[in-house]
């Protein structure tokens, strides 16, 4: 915290913005604080950062999962374009769950691809999971698979790292 004051001291808002982005990365933080970072970002006109910040919120209020995502080759896979960057694709993945049918359930999350502007077809990355339903993702645990679906045949597979659960506490948990 002494870094990010002397940096603020200083006026380098966008230094002491990503030191704090790290302290949120090296210690689970709750919801509030990435919304804080997030209008920071905001102010200072750093739309990737604003980006960024607002998925962290979100990450902390559902939790998420980090995981290493393998596309099919274009031809063998449903797509033919690269996943852009940023966390807007909100792909569907198959988790195991059936209909009474038999057939898949499927359930969206959307993906932010770690490190990178894109992800082409047939390559591999670093990615992170935010599910929409929560709910349907919490059997899961470091090692499974899941199958990445935007139409048929499937788009590739994800096999999970790390299980991330919502950070446990708000700033009105604090105050009881």
């Amino acid at each position: 915290m002494a870094e990010v004051l002397e940096y603020l001291k200083h006026d380098e808002w966008e230094m002491a913005l990503l030191l704090l982005e790290e302290l949120g990365d090296a210690h689970p933080q709750p919801p509030e604080f990435w919304s804080l970072l997030a209008d920071a970002a905001r102010l200072m006109w750093l739309k990737s950062d604003v980006a960024w910040c607002e998925w962290r919120r979100s990450e902390a209020r559902t939790g998420a999962f980090l995981a290493e995502l393998h596309l099919l080759p274009a031809g063998e896979g449903s797509r033919t374009t690269p996943i852009p960057a940023g966390g807007l694709l909100r792909p569907m993945w198959d988790l195991g769950h059936r209909t009474p049918e038999g057939e898949s359930l499927l359930s969206i999350a959307r993906l932010w691809i770690e490190g990178r502007d894109s992800l082409k077809p047939g390559g591999s990355a670093s990615v992170r999971l935010l599910p929409l339903t929560p709910e349907h993702w919490r059997h899961l645990k470091p090692g499974d698979v899941v199958t990445m679906h935007e139409m048929r045949p499937p788009t590739g597979t994800a096999r999970i790292a790390e299980v991330m659960p919502p950070v446990g506490y708000m700033r009105d948990d604090l105050t009881r």
